[in-house]
């Protein structure tokens, strides 16, 4: 499986729609809060146009398979979520389990869709949103605090640490800030990293207007304004226009969008910010059977991208065989890149880069 984002925000501000456009589903999306109530998930490939031209090099007789990127519609969120209110306990559970969070605010004015606020105000939405993750995670933070209090008292070195890193995080979240922004020792990141808090995830904003507002409109810059505050990056989106869109096969979308003047899909552009905040890039491997695109995180080794595909991989990984994929597109096959020497054979301390087409060599 791929990576997981998590899609929150508001009830009733689109969610459910953006979910159908980006995973090309239909699940309800009604105008009243709490539509969802259990999370939709839904697997999405991710697009990269290399695919095709490794496919034209190697003519798999399985085809081609992307990467993918798992979506999950989590329930709406309310003031008061941290102490249970809505569906508050179910959300703040769900969305501990993903990578990275999509947090959808409504950009839009439309007298039939109800606000559950009564209003259009992204900053106040933003900030019910925040708040509540903030006070679950200076709840998780307490209890920690609690649990190792009298461990610390008693002369533990290790636990007296913790107390005081635990301490100044509490701190740092009491006065409205996300973990994420909590300066600490790198020492200490397993300290923070096992608290698994909410605030610490990723984060990007995807402002949902109607077709009127696809190039801007006062509460985009609402959010845009936010989001410079925050350091986090925006995805303006029309949920709406684009679920209708991936209803049509793909080469009639494709065309349908460039008629309303968008140069890429909703999914391309969540997706392509997904991997910046998520710092991810792709390897491929490619024979006559299968060309297949694999995301890991920058900085994965060659033997632990072995283990992505297959643990015999990394249990017997003798070398791996780089290829970049412009050139086997260029020469046009893993024969002529031999004959020009452009294929590097690297070790198990290699750091795989985006767009390398690797063969792994392995023994058990």
């Amino acid at each position: 499986m791929g990576f997981k984002c998590g899609i929150v925000g508001l009830p009733n501000v689109g969610k459910s729609t953006l979910f159908n456009a980006l995973t090309y589903s239909s699940v309800p999306a009604e105008n009243y809060p709490f539509c969802t109530i259990d999370p939709n998930i839904g697997v999405v490939p991710v697009p990269d146009e290399r695919l095709k031209k490794l496919g034209d090099v190697f003519k798999p007789r399985r085809g081609i398979t992307p990467a993918v990127i798992e979506f999950v519609d989590i329930a709406g969120l309310v003031k008061g979520a941290s102490k249970g209110e809505g569906l508050g306990n179910q959300f703040l559970a769900h969305i501990r389990e993903v990578d990275a969070i999509i947090h959808i605010v409504r950009c839009f004015e439309d007298e039939s869709v109800v606000h559950v606020n009564g209003s259009i105000n992204p900053r106040r939405d933003i900030e019910i949103v925040e708040t509540e993750l903030i006070l679950k995670d200076i709840e998780t933070v307490q209890k920690r605090i609690e649990k190792i209090r009298n461990i610390a008292r008693s002369g533990d070195k290790k636990a007296q640490h913790q107390f005081e890193v635990y301490e100044s995080l509490i701190s740092h979240l009491n006065g409205g800030k996300f973990a994420r922004s909590f300066k600490y020792n790198p020492e200490d990141k397993q300290i923070i990293d096992e608290l698994h808090l909410l605030t610490a995830k990723p984060f990007i904003y995807v402002a949902n207007v109607d077709e009127a507002g696809l190039n801007g409109n006062k509460y985009v810059d609402e959010v845009l304004s936010i989001a410079k505050e925050e350091d986090v990056p925006v995805v303006v989106i029309c949920a709406k226009l684009e679920a209708e869109l991936a209803q049509f096969p793909e080469n009639e979308r494709m065309e349908l969008l460039k008629e309303l003047g968008l140069e890429e899909s909703g999914l391309q552009k969540v997706v392509k910010v997904g991997y910046e905040i998520l710092d991810l890039i792709t390897f491929f491997t490619g024979n006559e059977n299968e060309v297949r695109a694999w995301a890991v995180k920058r900085g994965t080794t060659a033997y632990e991208a072995a283990g992505k595909i297959h643990s015999d991989f990394q249990r017997g990984f003798i070398k791996a065989e780089i290829m970049r994929w412009d050139e086997l597109v260029k020469f046009g096959s893993e024969h002529a890149l031999r004959e020009h020497g452009l294929v590097k054979f690297e070790g198990k301390e290699y750091i795989v880069q985006d767009g390398d087409v690797i063969l792994f060599r392995f023994q058990v």
